[in-house]
């Protein structure tokens, strides 16, 4: 190659830099094209390069300018220059953007648009950057913040896009059809058909739209309908690229060989007026990139990968001398644009190197760009550095602050003196059952702390409130040491022990013996089970919250209703809030309020669950009362009317609201009355240390009739003032709910102290009624006598109680308020006339207390007085009992008991208070509010759900199940949460926390009629909770099913299928299915035992392992089912087949015989199996059965 006239400095590179292109080269071509560069002597430039002085930009001929590298090592993939800005944007094939702002290359932005793709095209908007990758269309600012990410179908391989307008897209790829999207919705809104598949470049004139294919032809499309209405043959092969300018149009490409492809060096150009081809243009570069840059000519740009640049005229000859070589630090240029101004051109090359050439010294990309925002830069006050191994160095250097205090540093040394924590003592529980094994010992964990955390008491004693709250730490009693234990045994925190069959042994029954239902606590936040359990008991609250039924996603009053539901349905057996508590998580008020706890602190206790307790009481009755309040029940309401009966309150506003008025009087005499309600009270105590009895009317009264001085705006003084405020009541509530707000030792003393005064005032009045021998029944009552038992109350049943069973309200005609305790031997007329003049008797119905229990964290239980309706209908008896309920623990008790407060270890935290009569002013009949349009076709959350994917047919009217209707029903389940379990010293596994499971998938099908076998229902449920596992091996599902973004499935709410089950359990329809236990428990419905026909324990023996649906598919159907993943449709079609097996073999039931010997025969030949199918040699299944063709047909 000839170097003359070039600069000298450049010969030692000479051979490195062009020796791949000598022998492509004419050898007389003009040296002075050859521009000068100066580049690394490695090769690969890491930095940009700024163009030295020496080397001259002519005007009006092309010279590079900078290099620049974007990705060390990553090939360029794209390149673009900004049509708004003074940028230039590239992408990599690793899915990384790079901005680079001005001539200068000065690095702008950097960031990753796709962790895996390669970045296929760029468009600059007004707001931001477009990025297509091969099916992702991503939307960002010019700073790397994502305004949209839309995720296109999986299948989907796209290469081109092109701006129609300012808001419509198409977006083009080797599929056989081109998408047209709506940028301000970000939504599909057209689906263009291409006749020959692979449109990989499109352009755009004022008459067509122009699509360039693989095949090597070029389509032009009509602008309004996209329909073809010219196509040129342009290259046998495939297409490279071409480019639209005027009435020419102009292409490179490849042409088939004998030996394959190979690069046509005759670019076709047409005539777009006479639409056909002119004289082809011959180049003597391989054409790779061609585009026009018209100037004062429309001249043609063609760059072949090897770095060779020709400009020609599209209708001259090309002459050799026009080549000038871009010099790329990798061995191919990989993309190419120039700028709207037509003054630059941009080359990447495929070891992520750009260059930029010019053919000014000071280019603009485009010619009105708005001005680029840079971020502010960090200001920093700059010290001067300071080098720490010269000792003498001045520490001056440091500005300091002049202060006149002693510092620091200037504390004596003999004042100070190592003190290392102490490490806490080991637990007295662990030292008393430990074994030792030479000098190791070993013993159970009690479970006192969190595992591996052991926490450090930095202070010796703490001041502040709580020393009340925590007992002397002691291990839960054993029966031959209960002195060791001041907690009595029921009141202490439940757990649940855990076996290899999860809860299915695990005894409840020891627990509770009676026939209401218990809750479970292993749930998070099920905190709350107590006070669920209060409400439930509150008959109207039970029948009004079950007649709810709203279309809200998370309603916790809808929630509340099905929950009881099944309280009402079970018979003993414990429930679970999963899907209430789930609801709860999702209000954000719950969180504002603190009222979600994370595991680890429910766990360790470490939240205060008295004050948790009584938030979480306001925030209920608060939430349901706005739940329930749009709707109107003009019916549930029966007494005397007042303001609750209005349209716009709720039955919580008509069964818990007080109505108020406030009054704030100034000092200048002006007074300020406001109405108001509230559905709760907080109880003030008096601020008295001399141990003066009140009772407990007194202190209601003082809460209930609140009287304080605060600052309050004053409108006639027009200034903040002194105010005395004070509250009266309007309507007393029928359900009186109290929050003891005892938070402190010195609230905890008030009740100690009124409980031992209370006590002595009872025990002197027990001594003078056994002196004098003859007494009333209203003395006995008093004192806590059962009604009409004449059996003197126990010293230990008088201790420790201050609280009244019922106290009496009376509204006096100047609106105050007089309150009582009252006994039921106290003068008392005819109920509905003490009420016309304003006189109401509260009987207490229930009491939430916290078991402070340094062992285990502490709890909540309840007091409950369980009234006749519920005994009625469990037990068909009719009394009233005091009941503990523990979570799953529940036991009659004394009513003494519901108000005994032990302050050092029962604390009281909300108290209830109800009418008397109170069930009659309401009407409690319970309508259930599902309807059967539950079960009709419903529109899917899911996005990409066609039709085409639907795997169910919706019943039809005349479909509509009947009582006795078999159901066919399989769920799949993903987890929430992982298990917890440790290792005891023994080595066994002891599980302390199941794992959280959440139901995915829900399928029905049809178990008779002409379409037996086919599903009515297969949802798949939404969830906005984190999947830790999708169990894929066993439920089938795959992430993304239940992401409404990108799934395909029939994607619900688990409140609607909710409903659907719901509906076909009330109306009495019989599930058959396999392990339905677990299903219905994990998606927290309770299902009468004679709907549900499970083949788990039709085809088991007693005291034999349970058999797998796989096993029994294959042993008694010859089906091969669950090959790689479970089905949800084929396991429950499976499970019908089974079932209408099993009444084949039964002879329905009639003959046990005969089918005793049918299972020995299974289990017989389970154990030679060691219970495994044998690997098929054609798999088949019931999807492969005649059934399963009639639903493709349908």
């Amino acid at each position: 190659m000839n170097f003359e006239g070039l600069d000298p400095g450049l010969a030692e590179y000479a051979p490195t830099m062009h020796s791949a292109l000598d022998p492509v080269l004419d050898a007389h071509l003009n040296p002075s094209l050859l521009q000068n560069v100066e580049l690394d002597p490695e090769g690969v430039a890491l930095e940009a390069l700024p163009v030295q002085e020496s080397v001259h930009i002519m005007e009006g001929v092309y010279s590079e300018l900078h290099s620049v590298v974007a990705e060390v090592g990553v090939p360029v993939s794209v390149s673009h220059f900004d049509l708004h800005e003074e940028m230039l944007w590239v992408g990599s094939h690793g899915g990384h953007a790079t901005s680079f702002f001005g001539p200068a290359l000065e690095r702008y932005s950097s960031f990753q648009v796709n962790g895996s793709d390669d970045i296929r095209q760029i468009q600059s908007l007004e707001n931001g950057i477009l990025f297509l990758t091969k099916n992702n269309l991503k939307y960002m600012a010019r700073g790397g913040l994502i305004i949209f990410d839309y995720l296109l179908d999986e299948n989907e391989d796209m290469h081109s896009l092109l701006l129609t307008d300012s808001s419509t897209l198409l977006i083009g790829g080797l599929q056989n059809h081109i998408l047209e999207l709506d940028l301000n919705t970000v939504q599909e809104t057209q689906k263009y058909a291409v006749e020959t598949p692979g449109v990989t470049i499109m352009r755009q004139t004022n008459r067509f739209f122009f699509c360039g294919h693989t095949s090597g032809k070029v389509s032009l499309r009509d602008l309004r309908t996209f329909k073809v209405e010219h196509e040129f043959d342009a290259f046998s092969g495939s297409l490279s690229d071409f480019d639209v300018h005027g009435n020419l149009l102009a292409a490179c490409g490849f042409s088939s060989r004998l030996t394959g492809l190979a690069c046509d060096r005759f670019l076709k150009v047409y005539d777009l007026r006479m639409m056909r081809a002119i004289t082809p243009l011959q180049v003597h570069v391989d054409p790779a990139f061609l585009r026009f840059i018209p100037t004062y000519t429309s001249r043609l740009a063609i760059i072949s990968q090897s770095g060779q640049c020709q400009f020609c005229e599209p209708t001259g000859l090309a002459n050799p001398a026009d080549i000038f070589h871009v010099n790329p630090v990798g061995p191919l240029l990989m993309t190419f644009d120039v700028s709207a101004s037509k003054q630059a051109l941009a080359f990447g090359d495929s070891e992520g190197c750009v260059h930029l050439w010019t053919d000014s010294p000071e280019p603009s990309f485009n010619p009105y760009s708005r001005e680029t925002e840079f971020a502010l830069p960090c200001l920093v006050d700059s010290l001067p550095p300071l080098d720490w191994s010269q000792d003498l160095l001045p520490l001056s250097l440091i500005p300091v602050p002049l202060t006149t205090d002693t510092l620091l540093s200037d504390w004596p040394a003999a004042n100070s003196a190592p003190a290392p924590r102490r490490a806490p003592p080991v637990d007295a529980e662990i030292l008393r059952t430990m074994k030792k094994v030479g000098f190791i010992g070993y013993a159970p964990n009690p479970r006192t702390r969190l595992r591996n955390q052991i926490p450090y008491r930095l202070k010796e004693s703490d001041s502040e409130f709580d020393s009340f709250s925590q007992v002397t730490e002691s291990p839960i009693g054993r029966e031959e040491e209960p002195h060791l234990h001041m907690v009595s045994k029921k009141y202490r925190k439940v757990t649940i022990k855990y076996s290899k069959l999860g809860l299915e042994d695990f005894d409840f029954k020891h627990y509770n013996k009676t026939l209401f239902a218990g809750l479970e606590p292993h749930i998070p936040n099920a905190y709350c089970n107590c006070m669920i359990q209060v409400l439930y008991f509150l008959e109207p609250v039970r029948c009004l919250i079950q007649n709810h039924l709203c279309q809200k996603e998370f309603c916790l009053a809808c929630e509340l209703g099905f929950l009881f539901h099944m309280l009402d349905l079970s018979r003993g057996d414990p429930c679970q809030g999963n899907n209430f508590l789930r609801a709860f998580r999702t209000i954000p008020e719950a969180s504002a309020l603190g009222l979600i706890l994370a595991d680890s602190d429910e766990a360790s206790g470490k939240g205060n669950l008295a004050r948790l307790i009584q938030r979480w009481n306001r925030f209920i009755l608060t939430q349901l009362h706005q739940d329930m309040q749009e709707l109107e029940v003009p019916q549930a309401y029966r007494g005397a009317g007042g303001s609750f009966c209005s349209s716009g309150d709720s039955v919580i506003g008509q069964l818990f609201s007080c109505e108020m008025e406030n009054c704030s009087l100034c000092r200048c005499g002006s007074e300020t009355v406001r109405a108001s309600s509230t559905l709760l009270f907080t109880l003030s105590y008096p601020d008295d240390k001399t141990g003066k009895n009140y009772d407990f009317a007194q202190v209601l009264k003082r809460s209930i009739c609140l009287e304080q001085n605060t600052q309050a705006w004053c409108d006639n003084c027009e200034k903040y003032q002194p105010t005395i405020q004070t509250r009266n009541i309007r309507h007393l509530p029928d359900i009186l709910v109290i929050n003891c707000e005892v938070n402190s030792s010195k609230e905890a003393d008030f009740w100690r102290m009124q409980a031992e005064v209370a006590f002595k005032m009872a025990v002197k009045k027990r001594g003078e009624i056994s002196k004098n021998k003859e007494f009333a029944l209203a003395d006995w009552k008093e004192l806590g006598s059962p009604e009409g038992v004449l059996v003197c109350p126990s010293i230990e049943e008088l201790k420790n109680i201050w609280l009244p069973f019922s106290i009496r309200m009376k509204m006096t005609k100047n609106k105050g308020l007089d309150v009582c305790n009252w006994t039921d031997g106290d003068e008392w007329g005819p109920a509905r006339a003490e009420e016309e003049h304003g006189v109401y008797v509260y009987d207490l119905m229930a009491t939430v207390v916290h078991i402070l229990d340094s062992r285990t964290g502490g709890s909540l239980v309840a007091h409950i007085k369980v009234g006749e309706t519920y005994h009625q209908r469990k037990e068909g008896v009719t009394h009233q009992q005091w009941y503990l309920f523990n979570d799953f623990l529940i036991e009659p008790i004394d009513k003494h008991e519901a108000v005994q407060f032990d302050m050092n270890w029962k604390v009281p935290a909300i108290l209830y208070y109800i009418k008397r009569n109170l069930n009659s002013r309401y009407n409690l009949n319970i309508k259930n509010p599902i309807e059967a349009s539950v079960l009709l076709a419903e529109a899917s959350l899911a996005r990409k759900q066609r039709k085409t994917h639907t795997t169910f047919i919706p019943l039809m009217l005349n479909e509509m199940p009947q009582v006795g209707d078999l159901v066919g029903l399989d769920a799949e389940f993903v987890t929430l949460n992982e298990e917890e379990a440790e290792l005891r010293s023994d080595g066994t596994k002891s599980t302390i926390k199941p794992s959280q499971m959440s139901v995915a998938r829900i399928t029905c099908v049809r178990g008779q009629g002409p379409n037996e076998g086919i599903p009515f229902i297969d949802d798949y449920i939404s969830t906005q909770e984190q999947v830790v596992d999708y169990l894929t091996q066993y439920s089938g599902i795959k992430p993304g099913d239940l992401d409404a973004k990108i799934s395909s499935k029939h994607l619900t709410t688990l409140k609607s299928t909710y409903l659907k089950l719901r509906f076909l359990i009330d109306i009495g329809v019989k599930f058959v299915g396999h392990g339905l236990q677990k299903d219905f428990r994990v998606i927290n419905l309770m299902v009468p035992k004679d709907q549900v026909l499970d083949t788990v324990y039709l085809f088991h023996m007693p005291r034999k392992r349970m058999i797998s649906l796989r096993f029994l598919a294959w042993y008694f159907l010859d089906l091969k089912i669950q090959g790689e993943t479970h089905d949800s449709i084929e396991d429950a079609r499976t499970a019908l087949q089974l079932y209408r097996k099993y009444l084949e073999l039964s002879k329905n039931g009639t003959e046990p015989e005969s089918f005793h010997k049918v299972l020995k025969g299974l289990y017989e030949k389970g154990r030679k199996m060691d219970w495994k199918v044998p690997e098929p040699e054609g798999q088949t299944s019931p999807k492969n059965a005649a059934v399963f063709s009639s639903v493709l047909a349908l």
